[in-house]
């Protein structure tokens, strides 16, 4: 006869035959739940089956309630971009990253102003030395069609 280490509250703790586990469980009118399986003899818990299933989707609710949600900010440069319009955005782009939010800087290129590739690659990692202390470079700069992405998250 397999036998169980039976543990839980108001239970002699101990290892008993499985029908005797049954049997206390049924008296407490509670359920007999495996815990660990691999156990040697398996660890059995006599408690109330619904208000564990409860209790765990409780938990699980909370630890999603607490879980934080990236939130994405964009900065769009143009190949361009002077000085002053640099220094705007470079601020926004502080205050985004203390906020913890990830930030997602490019520069679009329109018409004919692709052939400044190069222009908005420096401009990018001018953007990334500037805001070296407020975050990390996740993505280099990198080309993708009309637009040169480059994404930085916040130092925590």
């Amino acid at each position: 006869m397999p036998e169980v280490r039976l543990v839980g509250d108001n239970v002699e703790m101990g290892v008993y035959p499985l029908a005797k586990a049954l049997q206390k469980a049924n008296e407490l009118e509670l359920d007999l739940v495996e815990i660990s399986p691999n156990a040697a003899p398996p660890v059995c818990k006599i408690i109330d089956y619904k208000k564990f299933l409860y209790e765990q989707k409780k938990r699980e609710k909370v630890m999603k309630a607490n879980a934080s949600k990236v939130v994405l900010k964009e900065i769009r440069f143009g190949p361009q971009t002077d000085e002053h319009d640099y220094e705007f955005k470079k601020k926004h782009a502080i205050k985004f990253l203390e906020e913890g939010a990830k930030l997602k800087a490019f520069v679009f290129f329109k018409g004919r102003s692709i052939i400044f590739k190069e222009q908005g690659h420096i401009l990018l990692l001018r953007l990334a030395q500037d805001l070296e202390e407020y975050g990390k470079v996740e993505q280099l700069p990198k080309l993708e069609g009309k637009r040169m992405i480059m994404l930085i998250n916040p130092k925590k």
